[in-house]
């Protein structure tokens, strides 16, 4: 194994974890043919966190950017390495810090032959890291900043503590739903409440757990000190990406969005259908309105 996995920081083990699936998941990296079994397991319809932590479509997230080659990132919350790889692959140093050490056992047996790999478990405020990078990625994390910061106001004070790892000029990517999501309009639960429009409402019982609507996350990002800040929108959401826009390409009539992106079934819970978000949506990119309205947001901010 060349890469190295560091567990020296582990304090409460699997306090955030998808349960005995994971285990399942480690075996899997640890078995012969680990590719020809993911496969396998994708055909046959997997439950969602077979699904979220197995499918090659999570990588689509980031493996169109341009990194450059000889640049450094900071990975904060890996889960299972499902977008690691895409980091490994295109970058000279990659440091992966996640919460819980069977995630991070997953994280490092998947990518076992990675030389430019190390992984850390445990969280990231009792790790001594004292290098900088050129990026930092929080990939569904900065939505549960309220559980582990305990401050007035989490959210940006995280921001300005995760900042501390980057070099001048350095960018963090922050991959997030979007609070008013056409999806939750249209019979979604909140993704982490399991309440019907709850986001909509402004989480009104509130439990460190909250995702943003674009202003609000633009104008968190500018008082942590972030002067470019640019977003993207990927298709159905952030998690198995179809199809990214941004606001320099946004959807139009001449670029329609596809109805593959709103799949009649969603993987992750059982949903009502109050309308056909397809023919919503093109209403809405017809008004102008579409990246208020789209499901999550990738945000790539610079320093």
């Amino acid at each position: 194994m060349s890469v190295r996995l560091i567990l020296d920081y582990v304090k409460i083990d699997d306090i955030y974890s998808d349960g005995d699936v994971e285990n399942d998941i480690l075996k899997i990296f640890k078995s012969d043919n680990p590719d020809v079994k993911i496969r396998k397991i994708l055909e046959k319809d997997p439950s969602w966190p077979m699904r979220y932590h197995l499918s090659p479509i999570r990588e689509n997230l980031l493996n169109w950017y341009e990194f450059p080659k000889e640049a450094t990132l900071l990975e904060i919350g890996a889960g299972c390495g499902a977008v690691t790889g895409v980091f490994t692959r295109k970058l000279s140093r990659v440091v992966a810090v996640e919460l819980s050490r069977r995630r991070a056992e997953v994280v490092a047996e998947r990518h076992r032959d990675k030389e430019n790999l190390t992984v850390y478990a445990g969280n990231l405020n009792d790790i001594n890291l004292e290098e900088k990078f050129d990026y930092v990625t929080l990939i569904g994390v900065l939505e549960y900043a309220g559980r582990y910061t305990h401050t007035d106001n989490p959210f940006v004070d995280f921001l300005k503590n995760i900042k501390k790892y980057l070099k001048d000029g350095g960018t963090i990517f922050i991959a997030i739903e979007n609070k008013f999501g056409l999806k939750y309009w249209s019979g979604v639960r909140e993704d982490h409440t399991g309440k019907f429009f709850d986001s909509i409402q402004g989480y009104p019982e509130y439990d460190g757990i909250r995702t943003f609507g674009k202003k609000e996350i633009e104008d968190i990002l500018k008082e942590v000190g972030f002067g470019r800040i640019d977003f993207y929108y990927p298709l159905p959401d952030y998690k198995l990406p179809i199809e990214i826009f941004s606001d320099k390409y946004l959807p139009s009539a001449k670029h329609e969005i596809s109805r593959s992106v709103f799949p009649s079934v969603d993987y992750a819970q059982q949903r009502d259908y109050l309308f056909d978000e397809h023919l919503a949506m093109n209403e809405i990119v017809k008004n102008e309105k579409f990246d208020f309205f789209a499901n999550s947001f990738l945000i790539v901010a610079s320093l």
